[in-house]
């Protein structure tokens, strides 16, 4: 029986709200393993930092020593890795750290989960999971028209991708060279509460609130599919729990927008919930800004596999999220502002193809 859950990342956006939901909707004992990168923030988890069957360790996912301390003291059932560095525009001005991360730090995952899985009992072994969350961007980009499938064949376009997409092949090599139980799920784009600014409905929305112009990249006619973040968690839970080993899952929310439809279905909810001092409309401020070096057209996920299987579907609207998403903000400013505080102010990113130079220093992570 699953007792113990590992995630790596779990101070980052959806590797919290996996926790959250963990710790408060299911039984298991949780151990989260994050780095504490610009990203990550131990406040997302205070809900139930006290909780008995909760823990933290402050630790690097390229650490092989401190991989081999956790996995032996805390003794997982199951790892769900979503470690990573995730942000486009940031793959485009340093790329060396998402190959360092995404790339290396899942092989050095990889290494200490098969190690820890080769001695557990037989029926311990037959019973773990390594869970990789991934993206649908290895896929590439779509036309106006189709879906990606679990079949889709990779075309990555960004240093980002491109890594993600050596992750999930060194997670399925694992499996079928060295029998590991592995598990992969390619989401479309999350949103939702605690979602670090640098992405775009957060950071239109305190931009919104700041009476700053909303950037729009190009002409805001790029296609993605949007997924609230406790469906994805939900998700998650369903395939490590009954997912089959060695499968693929397409977790997406059926949500298809153009980004400048997202822009303006925030403004429109933001116009209710805040509206702007002089009365004007919030969409009077969207800007067209030089577009993103390289920026894929279309996502598009087809989650029917999912559903069909495991009898997974998405419980919120891209309406019903997004209204979510935008009260939330509005109610947790000291969450955002001490983000605020450490160094990022919603500056433009992604403005240096080609680039190779190293990452500016981030301010550290606070609690």
């Amino acid at each position: 029986m699953l007792s113990r859950i590992l995630v790596t990342g779990g101070a980052g956006f959806i590797g919290s709200a996996l926790i959250r939901h963990l710790v408060t909707e299911s039984p298991y004992r949780v151990l989260n393993l994050d780095k504490l990168t610009y990203a990550g923030s131990l406040s997302s988890l205070e809900a139930v930092a006290e909780d008995p069957r909760y823990g933290f360790i402050q630790a690097d996912i390229c650490d092989e020593a401190a991989l081999a301390a956790v996995f032996a003291a805390f003794d997982p059932d199951v790892v769900v890795h979503l470690a990573a560095e995730s942000h486009v525009d940031r793959s485009i001005d340093g790329p060396d750290a998402f190959i360092e991360t995404n790339v290396v730090g899942t092989y050095r995952l990889l290494r200490a989960a098969a190690r820890h899985w080769s001695g557990l009992d037989p029926e311990r072994r037959g019973q773990f999971r390594f869970h990789h969350v991934s993206t649908d961007e290895v896929f590439g980009s779509l036309g106006p028209e189709g879906l990606f499938s679990e079949t889709t064949p990779y075309d990555p376009r960004s240093p980002y991708s491109a890594s993600k997409a050596g992750s999930d092949h060194l997670v399925r090599a694992w499996h079928h060279t060295y029998g590991l139980p592995t598990l992969v799920t390619n989401c479309s784009n999350n949103y939702g509460p605690f979602h670090f600014p640098e992405k775009l409905i957060p950071l239109v929305i305190l931009k919104a609130l700041a009476g700053e112009p909303l950037p729009v990249y190009g002409t805001g006619e790029n296609v993605r599919d949007w997924l609230f973040v406790e469906d994805h968690v939900r998700a998650i839970r369903r395939v490590f729990e009954a997912g089959r080993p060695g499968e693929t899952y397409n977790v997406g929310g059926n949500a298809e927008r153009t980004n400048l439809e997202v822009v303006r279905t925030i403004c429109s909810v933001l116009d209710e919930l805040r509206p702007r001092p002089d009365g004007r409309p919030h969409d009077e401020a969207i800007t067209f800004v030089a577009d993103r070096p390289g920026h894929d057209l279309r996502y598009a996920i087809d989650a029917s596999k999912l559903r069909a299987e495991l009898g997974w579907a998405p419980q919120e609207t891209f309406e019903t999220g997004l209204r979510r998403t935008v009260e939330w903000f509005l109610a947790s400013e000291p969450w955002w502002r001490a983000i605020q505080s450490r160094g990022y102010g919603g500056e433009r990113l992604g403005l240096t193809p080609g680039a190779d130079a190293a990452r500016p220093e981030e301010p550290p992570s606070q609690p």
